[in-house]
């Protein structure tokens, strides 16, 4: 399937080597020396040299790899996080962001190059950001700093994830002790 290039990116071909510049930013990937990519009337092709397993499998990771760039440089990716728990809140300090999570100390996270972060109120974070791949990782660890609890809920989740809580215990079951 031909990848569509949106009039404001533009995409430059090295070999293996693709750069996407847009409005958002720029992004730049090897790709495998078996996958040829070419640029033809406005549309990205990617073609494999024959059908095995490997090439087939590869033909398709390099598609989807290069829709993802074209989406974040033309569009941007974000993911959002909910922090459920009494006490729990976080608040943005310069570009840094402050986790108020149930442990006896703050948790300062920093994003790194290309990833920003946006709050809204002390509960809803924003992890905003042009390369996919990125966005998910960074907002895969501010998750682990306190995921989801399975018995009472309390954590950070993402935003669409619904937690299945577990009953708990019952109660001790009545009969003689011997």
């Amino acid at each position: 399937m031909p990848i569509p290039l949106p009039p404001d990116v533009a995409v430059d071909i090295k070999g293996n080597e693709v750069i996407v510049r847009g409005t958002k930013g720029e992004l730049r990937r090897c790709f495998h020396p078996h996958m040829s990519i070419t640029l033809k009337d406005g549309n990205l092709l990617v073609s494999r040299p024959d059908d095995e397993k490997i090439h087939v499998a590869l033909h398709g990771l390099t598609r989807s790899l290069l829709a993802n760039m074209i989406e974040g440089v033309s569009k941007g990716f974000e993911k959002n996080l909910a922090i459920v728990g009494v006490g729990y809140r976080a608040q943005k300090v310069g570009d840094k962001l402050m986790l108020q999570v149930g442990h006896s100390h703050r948790v300062e996270i920093s994003p790194p190059a290309g990833i920003s972060f946006a709050l809204e109120g002390v509960n809803r974070i924003k992890v905003i950001g042009v390369d996919k791949e990125l966005v998910g990782d960074v907002a895969a660890k501010i998750r682990a700093v306190r995921p989801p609890d399975t018995y009472k809920g309390k954590g950070i989740r993402y935003q669409e994830e619904r937690i299945r809580l577990k009953a708990g215990k019952v109660g001790r079951v009545t009969g003689k002790r011997k």
